[in-house]
């Protein structure tokens, strides 16, 4: 083990013991309370039984946009997970193991050899890697993009990065600029394929009747952002609002805000759990899974993660595949590529929705993403 990797681990502990209180602490958190005790403490976490194919993701749009990579593998699958929807996305899958990505301490006894280790789009763990290479296992990098909103923080801790991408073989690029910004940190045997998360959108796996009205979808929406919307809102007769908050431990707290807001406003409110349909003026959809039946009876989509910062955004793809209106806030950095295949996404600041509302257009996606290449080197895994 070399001077930089030991150097690496002890500060990996030391972050360790200082974040310990507040790990606990969290742990008893019901967004945190099965994912952190299995990636800090290892608890029900073994590691994978069979050697195969490991791929790491992060969470759920990463572990569903993996799905037609898994099919027709002759070599077992493995995939490990950052959070609770990705864990719960990938578990859908029939004959695969999964597991909670333990933090990087633990990654080097955790290891077991595989033939070959898939990572998906910015999970550059450096134990991750290091710990597959030095058992004995290829390494590929699939997805990979570079934001500009982070290719500055990128480039100045370029030094480590570089140390990273040693122990990368291959790497399959979103688009030619993520290419050229890779190669610059140190990646080796770059293609570009375009971005997986285009391929196989999504299908309605049920089938709702349309409310005659004009259906406005928030979608995918994050703390604050409920409120931030609909109070631009001038609802009417005309109109079905639904909501779809994007973490199911919100339900709650969003159900508490839009029943406060129906009755201030005079409108009928109800939870989709209870009442299976969507015939109030507003309707919270506290169900997993139902995003995309919800795109298909949506004239118009607010796109959540992007009014709000930080966030980064939402993957358009899904709505855009039903022709709908799509309404986007500006912070949508972390799905740049995403946002560049969907013509007439109307990018508004907040404050600009009641217009947008008026003018936004079906949208069109335009698909430019090749798979086989991937695709060909998982086959070549025996």
């Amino acid at each position: 083990m070399d001077l930089f990797t030991l150097f690496y681990l002890g500060v990996a502990t030391l972050l360790w013991v200082i974040a310990l209180p507040f790990l606990l602490l969290l742990s008893f958190k019901q967004k945190y309370r099965i994912s952190l005790p299995r990636r800090f403490f290892l608890y029900k976490n073994p590691p994978f039984e069979e050697e195969g194919i490991w791929f790491h993701v992060c969470s759920f749009g990463e572990a569903r946009s993996i799905v037609p990579l898994l099919r027709d593998l002759r070599t077992p699958s493995n995939i490990s997970v950052t959070t609770q929807t990705g864990f719960e996305e990938a578990s859908k899958q029939k004959g695969v193991s999964v597991r909670y990505l333990p933090y990087e301490l633990w990654l080097l006894w955790w290891t077991r050899k595989q033939k070959l280790l898939v990572v998906s789009e910015a999970e550059l763990w450096y134990m991750l890697f290091w710990s597959a290479k030095r058992k004995g296992a290829k390494t590929m990098l699939i997805n990979a993009r570079i934001s500009d909103n982070s290719y500055k923080s990128y480039q100045r801790f370029a030094f480590f990065y570089r140390r990273i991408f040693a122990n990368i073989d291959l790497v399959f690029a979103q688009s030619y600029k993520d290419k050229e910004r890779l190669e610059e940190l140190g990646a080796k045997g770059v293609r570009v394929c375009g971005n997986i998360k285009a391929y196989g959108v999504s299908k309605a796996t049920k089938h709702y009747p349309k409310p005659q009205k004009r259906v406005i979808t928030l979608a995918s929406t994050h703390e604050g952002e409920e409120k931030l919307i609909l109070d631009q809102i001038a609802v009417s007769d005309e109109m079905k609002i639904i909501v779809v908050p994007r973490h199911p431990e919100r339900f709650d707290e969003v159900a508490q805000l839009l029943k406060e807001f129906a009755n201030r406003k005079h409108l009928s409110f109800s939870r989709f759990s209870q009442s299976g349909h969507f015939e109030r003026d507003i309707t919270l959809v506290d169900s997993m899974g139902e995003l995309v039946n919800i795109y298909a009876i949506s004239d118009v989509v607010l796109l959540g993660g992007s009014f709000v910062q930080g966030v980064g955004g939402h993957n358009p793809l899904e709505c855009a595949a039903y022709g709908t209106k799509i309404i986007s806030g500006p912070y949508y950095f972390n799905q740049e590529a995403l946002y560049e295949l969907v013509e007439n996404i109307e990018v508004v600041d907040v404050s600009d929705i009641p217009h947008a509302l008026s003018i936004a257009q079906p949208t069109k996606v335009h698909l430019d993403v090749d798979i086989e290449p991937i695709k060909e080197e998982l086959a070549n895994v025996v």
